[in-house]
């Protein structure tokens, strides 16, 4: 994979949310995973619902497992903490591939019908975590 990978998000995450999905990556790849929050695609109305408490009680179980390997900005509340912990399943991917054919996987995703496909961040040296801004 070398010192430095794209990271595309093409549906949800299943299991321990997309937080323990790319810690998952950190640790298997032995580099740091870079999330961008505002490039996660969101399906309508799920902030303003989990902002009324409307939340999984795993999503919570899954932050007390892993999050002393998440690295959170001052721009995460709890809210999308929250989320972005959320095992709600329907078959997930989340993708590492070579920077410069990153636009090219993207592509190929969403033409085959994955419309929501995205790049959400990038896979950096360091020390295996998730950086979340």
């Amino acid at each position: 994979m070398g010192s430095a990978s794209s990271l595309l998000f093409v549906c949800d995450i299943t299991g321990f949310g997309l937080l323990g999905h790319a810690l998952e990556i950190a640790r298997a790849s032995g580099l740091a995973v870079q999330l961008n929050t505002s490039a996660l695609p969101w399906l309508p109305g799920v902030r303003e619902l989990a902002a009324q408490g409307i939340i999984t009680g795993a999503s919570g179980r899954n932050w007390d497992s892993y999050g002393t390997s998440i690295k959170l900005s001052a721009s995460v509340d709890d809210t999308l903490r929250a989320l972005l912990c959320d095992p709600q399943t329907s078959g997930g991917l989340l993708v590492a591939c070579a920077p410069e054919t990153a636009a090219e996987v993207l592509d190929v995703f969403q033409s085959e019908g994955f419309e929501h496909a995205a790049l959400i961040g990038e896979l950096r040296e360091g020390m295996a975590e998730v950086r979340v801004g």
